[in-house]
């Protein structure tokens, strides 16, 4: 269990020329800047060594300035608060944003990081990337490898892992058609129909939940962390939710950026579905970018960084709840994932780009294109990889005819074996030319 902290006082007469002479000073000490760069809650101020005043003190003084510029998001339910968020953008969250801004949404970093004959298989990887590891976050357990050849061979799942993992890739590809459009309580309701199909009970599919049983717990302690809102409230809430994604009243700008991770946190706070909140949540964060102009949103898995800071994603849950809703932890954890998982794209692309000069010489072969070299190049790197058609027209994003003229080529030319399964069907493995030509 979090610490809660000390309750904050708002009239302390004994330190507020203290207060106020730390709000106006642009001379951070390095507790400080250390503070507000990384919004550290009450658990980590409690160590840290300062020379004006124990810890206590610094907690009162760092709640004084974050109220000092917090911006309000009021949350009602018949026109009466239901719950009041609040927000602030200090220096370095905003330098962060102005970071992710200038890479994911200028058009000219798409032209310069992603080449035309790149960018469908950086996207097809980047799509079942995420849909794997948004699932392995809500528990499926697999591997990538066997989760990746069911997606790009077509297979059926085997199991309820293998099905969330193809439900959030057919989720991810709807989005993928509608980010352009306003969201809905039908598009919701969509959403967690693609998100749980085959994976819950069909009465508890695509629509709120219908009794308070639902709570929320820590997976290694039983212990109860959060008491969604009552299910008499939720048609209302979601309803208050939709408007909020939709609308950008000029009064009241929100970076999208920032509104994106409000928008995930209420989805995971209000919990309006049995299960599935999880995989919804990030999914219409994911939407809500894409809707904004955030294209590189698209080419980065998301989910792979949240798993690996799972801890550190829950935390910054229940440090919203217990710090007064300030969703400040919320945002700022969010900013590091979108930072960190673009620093994952672009060490993928730079090793892909090593590995398209290995290209060369299956391009040097007569009537050999670039999708048939990338699949020698494969072969090349695992001998015992097979192929079939409805693989490669989903890898290149091609017809199934194109990818079927591709595949028989090399057969034809016998850098290819094709191995008949059930007189229908075929995989495509090494041939015999295949060590021979290149000698």
């Amino acid at each position: 269990m979090i610490e809660k902290a000390p309750e904050f006082i708002k009239h302390k007469e004994d330190f507020n020329a203290i207060i106020i002479s730390k709000l106006y000073s642009s001379n951070l000490t390095n507790v400080e800047q250390s503070i507000d760069e990384n919004y550290y809650y009450w658990d980590k101020i409690k160590y840290l060594k300062t020379n004006f005043g124990d810890s206590e003190y610094l907690w009162q003084i760092t709640k004084m300035k974050r109220k000092f510029i917090e911006k309000k998001i009021f949350i009602k339910v018949h026109n009466n608060p239901k719950f009041n968020l609040s927000y602030n953008t200090n220096d370095f969250l905003q330098q962060k944003l102005h970071y992710l801004d200038f890479n994911f949404g200028a058009g000219i970093q798409k032209e310069q990081l992603l080449n035309d004959i790149d960018k469908h298989r950086y996207l097809t990887n980047a799509l079942m990337e995420e849909s794997i590891f948004s699932s392995m976050i809500e528990g499926a357990t697999t591997t990538r490898i066997k989760a990746k050849e069911m997606l790009r061979k077509g297979k059926k799942p085997a199991n309820k892992s293998e099905q969330m993992i193809l439900n959030n890739y057919k989720t991810i590809q709807y989005i993928s058609e509608h980010k352009y459009e306003d969201i809905s309580i039908e598009k919701l309701f969509e959403i967690h129909r693609l998100v749980t199909e085959n994976t819950l009970e069909t009465e508890n599919i695509g629509v709120f939940r219908n009794s308070n049983d639902v709570m929320v717990m820590n997976q290694i302690t039983g212990e109860i962390v959060h008491i969604p809102p009552s299910f008499e409230e939720l048609d209302e809430l979601m309803k208050q939710f939709c408007d909020f994604f939709n609308n950008n009243p000029k009064d009241n700008f929100i970076h999208p950026i920032v509104k994106a991770s409000i928008l995930h946190f209420l989805i995971g706070y209000i919990h309006p579905f049995v299960d599935g909140n999880g995989r919804t949540a990030r999914a219409l964060f994911y939407w809500f970018l894409l809707k904004n102009g955030y294209w590189l949103t698209e080419y980065l898995s998301i989910s792979r960084v949240i798993l690996k800071t799972k801890t550190q994603y829950e935390k910054a849950y229940i440090y919203t709840e217990i710090d007064e809703m300030d969703v400040t932890y919320f945002i700022h954890y969010q900013v590091k994932v979108l930072i960190q998982a673009f620093e994952d794209l672009k060490s993928y692309i730079a090793k892909k780009k090593k590995e398209e000069n290995k290209l060369s010489k299956y391009l040097k072969l007569p009537n050999i294109n670039e999708r048939q070299a990338q699949v020698l190049y494969w072969i090349e790197e695992d001998s015992n990889r097979f192929f079939t058609v409805k693989e490669i027209q989903t890898i290149f994003k091609i017809t199934n005819q194109t990818a079927r003229t591709d595949i028989e080529y090399l057969v034809e030319k016998g850098f290819l074996k094709k191995v008949s399964i059930n007189n229908k069907s075929f995989n495509y493995w090494k041939g015999e030319n295949f060590d021979t030509a290149f000698l």
